[in-house]
């Protein structure tokens, strides 16, 4: 069964948008975002004026970090019940928005939401707060899911609930535009969290299968449009396909049909808990030892993986040069973008590594249910 609620308004012009949902909603919005890059930008501003203009009440919820944590969790639901909030809605990145989610769940949980809702991995009650999205970078998919990841500083965990239907956005507003002030750090880190996203589904499943062909051309154009925006930031046509394309990766689609597996992102989530890095940063710093820990597993899926998508010619080559060639074409691209490639230059030491491991969740979806020997092995190999 496929179901995806959420509304998209697409384009320069979107969000004019934003006058057109707000009708359906209550008096009391809580407007969340993050340290003040929207307040630069004027957008935050904007954003008021149309509130006031459909006769909104506004209470802000500010100072949301790129790794949400309980303690801001703790007060956003505050925020939210005081003020018997109508609307969350979320300016931001896709932080911002995983965010605006843990708060439409939690703010009228029971009892503690980190322990109900991210430990023990339980649905929320009947109470779910509507959450619309004003997206201001791309990268994790939040904008049309029900992802949301948070962060326990203290215990060292960082932790992803993926909710239902219910809890995914109501609307969310796409301007490429709104994209163009990102710092050019945060936006290819986001261009490897679409990579990833998709690489996820991908690497699972061995029958022949459409989600397969989509993610192959999704990947195709994210390389394309990508090398084009990270030397010209404010070409349009190359960031809206990178802002349609993580949209895409990310909304449930092309997971059908697919067990996929999330590994690398159960790895870059535990590394993330220790450093506070950027999130698509511990995932490009993960996943090369990952796709050649396991590439043996499936040599079969890596092999297509080098000739549909990165175009390595298979002629005259056996199938363990084709998929080594594949992942050294993209180790290239990566490096081209400036992705980090080992987990040392995020902050991680030798005395962390037995650590990050026991906070991997280890899922069972993709190639290779890794040991927690494994996950420390792949670790060291990402040290280098």
């Amino acid at each position: 069964m496929y179901s995806n609620p959420t509304r998209l308004h697409f384009g320069k012009d979107s969000l004019l948008a934003l006058g057109e949902e707000l009708p359906k909603y209550g008096n009391n919005v809580l407007l969340v975002y993050g340290s003040g890059s929207v307040k630069k930008s004027g957008l935050l501003d904007t954003v008021k004026r149309i509130l006031a203009e459909n006769g909104k009440t506004v209470f802000e919820d500010a100072g949301v970090m790129p790794n949400p944590t309980v303690a801001k969790l703790s007060e956003g639901c505050r925020l939210a019940w005081e003020n018997h909030v109508d609307l969350i809605l979320a300016v931001g990145g896709g932080s911002v928005c995983d965010y605006a989610k843990a708060v439409s769940v939690s703010a009228y949980c029971d009892e503690d939401p980190w322990e109900k809702l991210f430990l023990r991995m339980e649905e929320p009650g009947e109470t779910i707060l509507p959450v619309g999205c004003i997206l201001t970078m791309v990268g994790t998919g939040s904008e049309m899911n029900g992802g949301s990841v948070i962060t326990n500083p203290d215990t060292k965990r960082k932790i992803g609930h993926v909710f239902g239907e219910n809890v995914f956005p109501k609307f969310t507003i796409l301007n490429p535009e709104l994209t163009f002030t990102v710092p050019q750090y945060q936006m290819t880190a986001g261009f490897f969290d679409i990579m990833s996203h998709i690489l996820e589904q991908y690497f699972s499943g061995t029958d022949d299968n459409t989600s397969d062909y989509i993610m192959e051309g999704l990947l195709k154009s994210l390389i394309h449009s990508s090398r084009i925006a990270a030397s010209n930031p404010t070409d349009y046509e190359a960031r809206s396909n990178i802002m349609w394309t993580s949209t895409w990766a990310l909304n449930t689609l092309t997971a059908k049909g697919k067990s996929t597996d999330w590994m690398v992102h159960m790895i870059g989530q535990s590394v993330g808990a220790y450093t506070d890095a950027t999130h698509g940063m511990t995932l490009s710093a993960v996943s090369l030892p990952y796709y050649r820990y396991i590439m043996p597993y499936v040599l079969a899926k890596f092999v297509r993986f080098a000739t549909h998508v990165w175009d390595v010619d298979p002629s005259g080559k056996a199938d363990e040069e084709i998929a080594g060639e594949g992942l050294a074409r993209m180790e290239s691209y990566m490096r081209e973008l400036g992705l980090v490639m080992s987990i040392r230059d995020l902050g991680v030491t030798d005395d962390m590594i037995e650590g990050i491991a026991d906070g991997t969740f280890i899922l069972n979806g993709g190639y290779k249910v890794l040991t927690r020997d494994e996950i420390v092995r792949i670790l060291k190999n990402s040290m280098i």
